[in-house]
């Protein structure tokens, strides 16, 4: 098993943590674990960009979206002599 040391935890954060482990009946130690646990397990691993982007508008249907007005193209300056 790994250690993992955290520095410059501000006291109302440990405290805060020490109050929900109380809650939960454990140890300040393990609630941070579960903690962290959670917090990498809600994000699934390899999940790139493209994915996040395709899950975001996966209920949105392409005929339902409104469809801009097209403006005249500009042209561009005549080159001078």
């Amino acid at each position: 098993m790994a250690n993992l040391t955290i520095r410059n935890l501000d006291d109302e954060l440990k405290s805060l943590l020490r109050q929900q482990a109380a809650r939960h009946a454990c140890s300040m130690e393990q609630e941070a674990r579960d903690i962290l646990r959670r917090a990498v397990q809600a994000q699934p691993a390899g999940t790139g960009f493209a994915q996040r982007i395709q899950q975001r508008f996966a209920g949105l249907k392409a005929e339902d979206l409104p469809i801009p007005k097209r403006r005249a193209a500009r042209l561009s300056p005549a080159p001078k002599d």
